[in-house]
């Protein structure tokens, strides 16, 4: 037993070692750590445990018989990061340059089947050359199977990428499909041709960096997040981004209460818009002077910046925060800004974290280069990821919502739930300024028709931007807030949608015999669930989870579903009015 003992402790040696001692040397002369000590500073001290150390390629071709290592170029497993479960893979480019073969694949596979199944995040740390040429469509094949999961594990569990070294070719597709990415600069890369095939097709000489790199990606295409300067300052900062996260979709994101009093004013607010309503200023003030200690994790920075996202914490409660930015083209939506900000919500909507807006926005950006963007697709996007969410929505303007981006920015025609202006607010169709030039295009150049009225374009100007602000607070539906109270209202607002979270995608309707007739979506639901259940355990999940509600009441259910795979079902339930004047109070 002892000997059995000390061959499996040498195996397991080599299995560290990779690549051996001279290519590890290689790797940190890059500047880069292996594959096990980018998880050692990724994960909880202790609490990673490996999974199929000992796995080796199948090939028997060009030699590859003879050149077998422990592992096959990944490190895979699970661990803890902050006491919270978590699943890894992390590519070792010291082992064939980190090529995928067909058992690299399936021990990634593996990995992200296991975390589909118990409900934990994945992250993967990519570090590799592509596929294996040696052997052929069997690894192209194991890109596809990687694929699929990040298919069936999209919006059921978080999936996050870091790109720690080259990821080309179709490599790239497996990062693209996740939640978010993160980019090391000067030594990862991204694309799906290489500067010389560039080269010799389009004739173009361009660099790795210039074509894919960290920069590249944050800056001009929007693929990437995130980029940090090294290794180390990427993994702390993924670790920094796993604690706003939930698990999976069918739990909430951590609570990290702070000192930070939920219920303070902050009187610079009041003083934070301008006058001048073409005067600009920073709305990432507002988020910072809003959110738990000033702590904004904020998402693709660089891409984009006329509208801001990212993550915080209000009385301890993460939340997803989408704003419009009037220090970048005023605050206007554009293609890049819409699609942006559509992902983020649609990732909040899946993954139960409350979005809150903050809404000053003068329409959308016009120009023959957008319109032959196609921003009207792509503003669409927008429009339908607030539309279709149904997460706590909350919706404050702070100055003006204009035209179109109004119903966009979360307005409350598209089911937000609390939608609050500031007192100087304007909703209006556009600025009081372009208004006046239609409304009196006739007169506008005539002061003595003005005068006529009593009238000078000033006071007309002052009395529509005055009519705006009125129909800012007759849409909105409350009165004004205070700018220096906005915190304590959207503490107190979430607290209320959270209490009410039973009732999500369930929409109620009363019918008139008294009857409440509860209308679930059970595609959104199912879609949620792990993919290996079957569509009639969907359907029983979501029967199940009204049943559990409506039982509350004492009452008896009666369901209807009209086919296994229709995604409405009809609940219907005989209640007393005084329940049922209790559940119109609640505005459901």
């Amino acid at each position: 037993m002892h000997d059995i003992l000390e061959q499996l402790e040498a195996k397991r040696e080599l299995a560290r070692l990779g690549g051996g001692e001279k290519r590890i040397a290689a790797q940190h002369k890059k500047g880069k750590l292996t594959a096990r000590e980018r998880l050692e500073i990724l994960l909880d001290e202790g609490t990673f445990e490996e999974w199929d150390m000992f796995v080796e390629h199948r090939c028997v071709d060009f030699g590859m018989q003879d050149q077998k290592i422990p592992g096959d170029g990944v490190v895979t497993g699970y661990g803890m990061i902050n006491g919270r479960l978590v699943f890894v893979f992390s590519q070792d480019f010291t082992v064939f340059g980190g090529a995928l073969s067909e058992a690299h694949a399936e021990k990634i596979c593996k990995v992200m089947d296991q975390a589909m199944k118990v409900g934990a995040p994945v992250i993967g740390l990519n570090d590799s050359g592509g596929a294996r040429i040696q052997e052929g469509v069997a690894s192209l094949g194991g890109y596809a199977d990687v694929f699929q999961r990040n298919v069936m594990a999209s919006g059921v569990v978080p999936q996050i990428s870091m790109i720690m070294g080259p990821c080309a070719g179709g490599a790239v597709y497996s990062p693209a499909m996740t939640d978010f990415i993160f980019m090391v600069k000067d030594s990862s890369y991204m694309f799906v041709t290489g500067p010389e095939v560039v080269k010799t097709v389009t004739h173009e000489d361009v660099t790795a960096e210039e074509l894919g790199g960290a920069v590249s990606h944050t800056t001009k295409s929007g693929v990437a997040d995130l980029a940090f300067e090294n290794d180390v300052e990427a993994l702390l900062m993924l670790r920094r981004l796993y604690n706003y996260l939930p698990l999976n979709n069918r739990e909430k994101a951590p609570v990290r209460k702070s000192g930070d009093p939920a219920d303070r004013m902050d009187l610079s607010l009041d003083t934070l818009v301008p006058d001048n309503a073409n005067k600009a200023y920073d709305m990432k003030e507002l988020i910072v002077k809003t959110v738990d200690d000033g702590d904004f994790f904020e998402i693709q920075p660089e891409y984009a910046k006329n509208i801001l996202i990212g993550f915080a914490r209000m009385d301890g409660q993460t939340i997803g925060i989408v704003a419009n930015q009037p220090l970048v083209l005023a605050g206007c939506l554009d293609i890049k800004s819409s699609i942006k900000a559509a992902r983020f919500v649609r990732f909040c909507d899946a993954f139960n974290i409350p979005v809150i807006t903050f809404v000053d926005v003068p329409g959308f950006m016009p120009g023959t280069s957008q319109e032959y963007g196609g921003i009207i697709k792509h503003g669409a996007k927008l429009l339908y990821a607030y539309a279709e969410c149904t997460v706590p929505k909350i919706t404050v303007i702070t100055r003006k919502a204009y035209g179109g981006a109004y119903d966009v920015m979360a307005s409350k025609h598209l089911r937000g739930d609390v939608n609050l202006a500031w007192p100087n607010a304007e909703i209006a169709v556009m600025g009081a300024k372009g208004a006046v030039e239609i409304i009196f295009r006739e007169d506008k150049g005539d002061p003595a028709k003005l005068a006529a009225r009593n009238l000078t374009a000033g006071d007309v100007v002052r009395a529509i931007r005055d009519q705006n602000a009125d129909v800012a607070a007759g849409t909105i539906g409350t009165p004004p807030v205070r700018s220096d109270q906005t915190l304590q209202i959207a503490v107190s607002t979430l607290g209320r949608l959270d209490a009410a979270e039973e009732f999500e995608n369930i929409l109620l309707k009363s019918t008139d015999d008294g009857r409440l007739v509860w209308m679930v979506d059970a595609y959104t639901v199912s879609s949620r669930l792990p993919y290996s259940k079957p569509a009639f355990r969907r359907i029983n999940y979501v029967r199940n989870a009204v049943k559990a509600t409506l039982d509350a009441y004492n009452g008896t259910v009666t369901y209807y579903v009209s086919d296994p795979t229709d995604r409405i079902i009809q609940v219907y339930k005989r209640i007393f009015p005084s329940l049922f004047k209790e559940l119109a109070a609640m505005n459901f």
